[in-house]
């Protein structure tokens, strides 16, 4: 279920993906909502591009550290990959 930022108030969320479109956002709250999963999105900036950087808006999806590892499987049941929670974005 998407939550305000007040849930994650004195708790630190965790990245889970980086949804770069649109289209693809739209799809992954529908599978979290689907499955009952706690998380917050907002837009932010990232840097993508190999040869032709820039900097760009997406979607960051953010959980709780408790339920990183479970949102993270039912993502890659999806087809997703979820952001690695070692690297940055």
């Amino acid at each position: 279920m998407k939550r305000d930022a007040d849930f994650f108030d004195c708790r630190e969320p965790v990245l889970l993906y980086i949804a770069k479109k649109l289209k693809d956002a739209l799809a992954l709250e529908a599978v979290l909502t689907a499955a009952g999963v706690d998380y917050g999105v907002e837009p932010d900036r990232y840097r993508g591009g190999f040869i032709f950087q820039s900097e760009r808006i997406g979607a960051f999806f953010y959980v709780l550290e408790e339920a990183a590892e479970p949102a993270r499987a039912l993502l890659r049941e999806h087809g997703y990959r979820p952001q690695d929670p070692i690297s940055p974005p």
